[in-house]
């Protein structure tokens, strides 16, 4: 039976005419619409500060970012552009401009028919999130005649009191209710899974604990350098870009407690407590690194990418050993990495399984198994991948690794994007994969110390797996990196 489209709704997009819109938002959008997946009465204004376009102008600039779109034509997109979209100028924090403003919102739901359901995006510089917020509720445009709900991107504050100040600011005009805090990997399918197949298959969720595995690695790994964000990097660094939440996203799903429900509140009650139960990292237990110019000096250094500091500490790369501190997880290192410049893009989640309790093959041949492992790639080729020892066929006793595989595109073809899940969510008002204020808090409560005292990062050669000194951590916590 297909499924009913939601309510209709204004989705008022701040950064209207910015990378984000341009490149995922306004593409999604139109993909969710052609195929049926929102209300025919769906509309989009645009919001930015440039005060010489207007609704004709913004339908070109759509057009335009929309010409790629596959199976599409020109007629098809402009005739949905023409009916769906429409443009508001609105300086950062003038009063005056958000009087307009929700007068513009309210002409617009009489035009069209809509009953006043509205979600406001933030897709702006984060320290514009303060002020439009505030503008927003001063405004009064944080209630409506339907539903109001706020969309907030990353990054969620640059550390614990300023992630405190905007949760303040946030919940003085809004209810926790109506606010999304989005992470796009949580609208990744594989991420989604993982708690499906932690527990809704009997046959793992008994040995996902300290008496059967030994390790657990969670790899989040970039080819590509800085590009052209030097402006926000050389501010924010991969602890911060990267570590504070996809990472911590991806440590909570793995190592929660199961929800009473499969409910938001539940699922993120869960996340809350692995987090609270985090022991304090220590210096030996964390690695920074810093791309250099590949050793055959086609790939530049980060400290050669235009618009970096010459000298800069920042460091592109970070490597931690995380213990968390319950009954279930014990002595079991998780140990996450992420750099930018790697050999490959990959992110996945490797389980480390113990050896058998007894070596009971090593007087044949001297031989003895490898280690079981579970490997769960979110991206790309996403899938999940189960080694297991046999015997080799024929005389004597050889044991061999092999693999059982499961791809979901050879299942179910092309996986939806990130936020195809996640903007249906907001438009539906599910928020089982966006974060919670406490939960936002609870991660930066963990990482600002070590921001406080951030150590040197040690150089490592663009296209390599990082710096040396990552690998002598994970070897110390009896474990190797996972071969990139």
């Amino acid at each position: 039976m297909p499924k009913i489209p939601p309510a209709p709704c204004l989705f008022v997009m701040f950064g209207g005419t910015g990378d984000l819109m341009e490149r995922k938002i306004l593409p999604t959008l139109y993909q969710l619409a052609a195929s049926g997946m929102l209300n025919n009465k769906f509309h989009i204004l645009g919001i930015a500060r440039d005060e010489s376009i207007d609704d004709a102008k913004f339908r070109i600039w759509a057009r335009k970012a929309l010409a790629g779109t596959k199976g599409k034509t020109a007629a098809k997109i402009r005739q949905w552009c023409d009916a769906h979209l429409h443009y508001q100028p609105v300086a950062q924090t003038d009063p005056a401009a958000y009087e307009r403003l929700a007068m513009r919102l309210s002409t617009l739901e009489r035009a069209t028919g809509l009953p006043g359901n509205r979600v406001f995006y933030l897709a702006l510089p984060p320290g514009a999130f303060p002020g439009t917020i505030e503008s927003l509720g001063k405004a009064g445009l944080n209630t409506s005649t339907g539903w109001t709900r706020l969309v907030i991107e990353k990054p969620f504050g640059r550390d614990l009191k300023s992630a405190q100040d905007l949760n303040l600011l946030a919940h003085k005009y809004f209810e926790e209710t109506q606010i999304y805090r989005i992470d796009h990997y949580l609208g990744k399918e594989t991420v989604q899974n993982l708690l499906a197949f932690r527990f809704g298959n009997a046959l793992f969720e008994p040995l996902w604990n300290r008496d059967h595995i030994e390790s657990v690695q969670i790899t989040v790994a970039e080819s590509l350098g800085i590009e052209d964000r030097a402006g926000y990097y050389e501010n924010a660094g991969a602890l911060r870009d990267m570590v504070q939440n996809h990472l911590t996203q991806l440590l909570t799903l793995t190592a929660m407690e199961a929800p009473a429900a499969f409910e938001a509140d539940a699922i993120r009650y869960e996340k809350v407590k692995v987090l609270r139960s985090l022991a304090p990292i220590t210096d030996d237990n964390v690695v920074f690194g810093q791309y250099a110019a590949s050793k055959d000096k086609k790939m530049q250094g980060y400290r050669d990418e235009p618009g970096v500091a010459a000298r800069s500490q920042m460091e592109t790369f970070v490597a931690l050993r995380l213990e968390i501190e319950n009954w279930r997880w014990q002595g079991v290192p998780f140990i996450l990495r992420t750099g930018k410049r790697m050999p490959r893009r990959v992110t996945e989640i490797a389980i480390q399984f113990r050896k058998p309790p007894i070596a009971l093959f090593r007087a044949l041949d001297g031989e003895n198994p490898h280690t079981n492992s579970l490997v769960i790639t979110v991206q790309p080729d996403e899938g999940f991948e189960l080694s297991f020892e046999v015997k080799v066929p024929g005389e004597g006793f050889s044991l061999k690794t092999q693999r059982m595989a499961f791809r979901y595109a050879d299942v179910f073809g092309p996986l939806p994007d990130g936020y195809e899940t996640l903007l249906m969510d907001v438009i539906e008002g599910d928020q089982t994969l966006f974060v919670h204020a406490d939960e936002a808090e609870a991660s930066w409560q963990f990482y600002t110390p070590l921001l406080d005292k951030k150590p040197k990062p040690h150089p490592y050669p663009a296209g390599t797996c990082g710096p040396k000194a990552a690998d002598e951590m994970g070897e110390a916590c009896g474990t190797n990196w996972r071969p990139l």
